[in-house]
């Protein structure tokens, strides 16, 4: 698998207002899923396109907000991904949690500091 940009998240003070904002922007479509106040985003690109999520605003980072476009890029390995970050002066923000049914994800920065996200997909994960 290619590291490509799999998944985007918005991360939102006020989730209702954010959903209306990208509806009649971008008329991009929202579904219900997972925890309260928790978006997918149909965005009309397809299967080919990255998934989209809108969500509650978190902080990756203690005491930073998250503010802008959350991405995650798709791996074989998180473990080997992990390494890879470290060795080359990067930090891990946030240890793997695994969503069941999607995969392991890590949250991590890069050297300046950007926070994005790692996925090892896996439709079988516990």
């Amino acid at each position: 698998m290619a590291a490509t940009l799999a998944h985007f998240a918005i991360n939102a003070d006020d989730v209702d207002r954010a959903r209306r904002f990208y509806e009649h922007v971008f008329g991009w479509t929202f579904e219900a899923w997972g925890p309260p106040g928790f978006y997918q985003i149909d965005t009309g690109a397809g299967a080919d396109g990255p998934r989209g999520a809108l969500q509650q605003r978190r902080e990756l980072v203690t005491s930073t907000p998250m503010i802008g476009f959350e991405c995650t890029i798709a791996v074989d390995d998180i473990d080997a991904t992990e390494r890879a970050v470290l060795a080359q002066g990067g930090k891990v923000l946030m240890q793997r949690s695994v969503i069941v049914g999607v995969g392991t994800l890590m949250f991590f920065a890069d050297t300046e500091g950007n926070a994005f996200g790692a996925m090892a997909y896996d439709p079988e994960a516990q």
